[in-house]
């Protein structure tokens, strides 16, 4: 295919993204709303595994075809992403970014532990069957833990009685919406990847580069999409929920599923590069939630960082 066509390709599939995360975000809120779930709630299961489907399904087709260097890769520049990029443009897009106190007490150490396991697990620059399994026991437990907690915190506080008396009513619509959500995330993403490791290619670019770069950040756009939206609608539960959600679910799910089926590689520069610098956006990002604000100052940090981590990806400085 010539370069003309696969940049075709690239705007198609864009606008598959576009038009999926809208139908995602507004059926999928109104169905958990609808069955008692917060916005909160709908932000960490709903929204953030159906956004993050893209990462596990190109995760499993890299392992499957004997490429499982991707996995990580992918997992940890989706989540750099998430944080210094998404986070970023999302807080200065709603101008401040309010983090509930829900937030402080129990998501933000959770995502602290999840991201530490995760870190010991891959420090030897792989992930082996057993670890695979650890991971994915550990957000079993976290979303348990997390699902019993927020409705334990409703019934004390009475809101649960409040959401049935607003509880909208679920029709197929709402339903046949959220799967062409979902079915436009997963395909507009795919080919988007497809799409830029062959300009990429074309181009010259280096396979590790484009993996944590262009395939997390395409594979991060339905993240940026919904956490975009909710940021503009001032819907910060929302837009934070989801990135919690999606970062969790990635280095936990996304690596341990596909680790079930063979051992997961981390590559130099995800390892020396990648691997450092999710730590350093994870510690910014919890220090950042525990202030109670995200401002546009911390956003545009956020940004910073994210092209002084691109800069020296590229190796230049």
């Amino acid at each position: 295919m010539t370069l003309f066509i696969w940049a075709l390709v690239f705007l198609v599939s864009l606008f598959m993204l576009v038009k999926g995360a809208d139908f995602l975000l507004s059926s999928a809120e109104k169905i958990g709303l609808a069955i008692g779930l917060s916005p909160f709630i709908v932000g960490v299961t709903i929204i953030a595994m159906g956004t993050s489907l893209p990462e596990l399904v190109s995760s499993a087709v890299a392992v499957f075809q004997g490429f499982p260097e991707i996995v990580a890769a992918n997992a940890i520049g989706s989540n750099i992403a998430n944080i210094l990029l998404i986070v970023g443009i999302s807080s200065i897009l709603a101008r401040r970014l309010s983090v509930s106190k829900d937030l402080i007490d129990l998501d933000l150490p959770l995502i602290a532990i999840a991201t530490a396991i995760f870190f010991v697990v891959a420090s030897d620059a792989q992930i082996t069957f057993f670890e695979s399994v650890f991971l994915l026991i550990t957000f079993i437990a976290y979303l348990g833990f997390s699902l019993v907690y927020k409705d334990d915190e409703a019934d004390e506080e009475h809101e649960l009685e409040a959401l049935k008396a607003s509880r909208p009513k679920i029709v197929f619509n709402d339903i046949f919406i959220l799967i062409i959500g979902l079915v436009g995330l997963s395909i507009g993403s795919h080919y988007l990847i497809e799409s830029v490791v062959n300009l990429s290619e074309m181009l010259q670019i280096g396979v590790g580069v484009i993996t944590i770069t262009a395939v997390a950040i395409g594979t991060s756009l339905p993240e940026l999409l919904v956490s975009g939206k909710a940021a503009l609608r001032h819907q910060s539960e929302m837009a934070l929920g989801n990135i919690f959600g999606s970062n969790i679910f990635n280095i936990l799910v996304v690596v341990g599923l596909p680790g079930l089926f063979g051992t997961i590689i981390l590559d130099t520069q995800t390892l020396t590069v990648g691997l450092p610098m999710l730590i350093i956006a994870t510690i910014l990002f919890v220090f950042s939630g525990i202030s109670r604000r995200i401002h546009v100052q911390e956003g545009s940090l956020f940004l910073l960082l994210y092209i002084i981590f691109m800069a020296k990806l590229f190796n230049l400085f």
